[in-house]
């Protein structure tokens, strides 16, 4: 096998959402074609990075571009013939000092996408069935759940305006959803509860008070007093998950929190490495019988790492299917229905193109099936297959 070509750039997902956090108002994303060619065929698989992290051109200009074009075919090529994605990771990662997992995760993990596009490509297979076939003993989920991520903070936006957003997931087959909390512009703790309390009750309405059927999203804002008081004001709705209520990094803090808070909790998604989510589990605190890991392949180092980190969980008694990738794209869609994992993040309204899955493919019930596409299955999906195909 021989990498033909690599090529990079950046397109943008702005939009006047916000999170209890951030706002998305300059978002951009990478964009990469890598070519492959070698027992006579030739493929492109293309990669992009998840939203919430912006794009990485010069990480890939300076570093991880040339190393992989650099990369000999031994290096790109395993036992079998076949395009060998570990080997070509292992070449963009030369020279690299352990830890520092911010950026460069995600620079590693756009081209880790490709490699993997072109892979199942080349063998004229979905991703999903390849990997379902080389690492999951053949078997492969008939279809994945999904949610569906929203409740973002937007100028104007009140209460009728978010229960009226989640009345269209319900329409387009969703039957969970997502809402942001905590991050009610110029308020205090009390007043942002209240106001949080107000939103997530009236979304319950019209869940029929199911709080299954709900999750709360954080984004990493609380810190200990905040996440408590919510927390204990959040205990009987029994929610589906309360997600990311702290640091991503404040592991000592999660496990304080699990100790006071039943019901599941769910992060992982600004965690990049393996290593990062062994520290997690080690010392976060979380149960495997009910909470949440989130941890975004396109975001840490891409599926070669995913392959690591699902490893370690299984050696700490963790099950793939306490697994919910984030992100809401195709890649781990696919991941998820060939490795067993728990499911899968859905943008319907927001951040197009990249959010979202296959254009013929319906959602029933929260779960989505597979289309018979080789590779990710970009060509499925029309308008980012347009963003795709702009760098040919």
């Amino acid at each position: 096998m021989r990498i033909v070509s690599v090529k990079q750039g950046v397109a943008p997902i702005s939009s006047a959402i916000a999170n209890a956090y951030i706002d998305f108002s300059k978002m951009t994303a990478s964009i990469v074609a890598v070519t492959v060619e070698g027992n006579g065929k030739r493929a492109t698989g293309y990669g992009f990075n998840s939203n919430g992290r912006y794009a990485q051109p010069g990480l890939l200009a300076e570093r991880f571009v040339p190393r992989l074009t650099e990369a000999t075919e031994a290096q790109v090529t395993d036992a079998q013939g076949r395009l060998d994605p570990a080997g070509a990771w292992a070449a963009m990662m030369k020279n690299e000092k352990p830890g520092g997992h911010g950026e460069r995760s995600v620079a590693v993990g756009v081209l880790d996408m490709a490699l993997w596009d072109a892979a199942a490509k080349l063998e004229g297979v979905p991703l999903w069935r390849l990997l379902a076939d080389r690492y999951n003993g053949g078997k492969a989920d008939d279809a994945a759940w999904v949610y569906a991520a929203g409740g973002y903070y937007y100028p104007g936006k009140g209460v009728d305006q978010l229960v009226e957003e989640m009345k269209r997931y319900l329409g387009m087959g969703y039957s969970t959803v997502k809402m942001k909390i905590g991050g009610a512009p110029g308020t205090g703790l009390k007043e942002a509860l209240t106001e949080d309390l107000a939103r997530i009750e009236a979304v319950l309405k019209l869940l029929g008070g199911d709080g299954s059927k709900l999750c709360v999203d954080v984004n990493g804002r609380f810190g200990l007093h905040a996440a408590l008081t919510y927390a204990a004001a959040l205990r009987p709705f029994n929610l589906r998950w309360y997600e990311e209520p702290l640091d991503p990094l404040d592991y000592s803090t999660h496990a304080t929190l699990a100790e006071h808070y039943g019901p599941p909790i769910a992060t992982g998604e600004n965690l990049f490495s393996m290593l990062d989510a062994r520290n997690l589990i080690r010392h976060g605190g979380l149960r495997p019988d009910r909470d949440i890991l989130q941890f975004d392949p396109a975001l840490s180092y891409g599926l070669v790492e995913y392959l690591r980190t699902l490893q370690m969980l299984v050696e700490h008694g963790w099950s793939p299917r306490r697994c919910v990738p984030h992100g809401g794209h195709q890649f781990a869609l696919n991941i998820a229905v060939g490795l067993g994992l728990g499911g899968n993040e859905s943008y319907p309204e927001v951040f197009a193109p990249f959010g979202g899955f296959a254009d013929d493919v319906p959602v029933r019930d929260s779960r989505v099936a597979m289309p018979e596409v080789p590779g990710i299955g970009f060509e499925a999906k029309n308008d980012l297959y347009a963003v795709l195909r702009s760098l040919d």
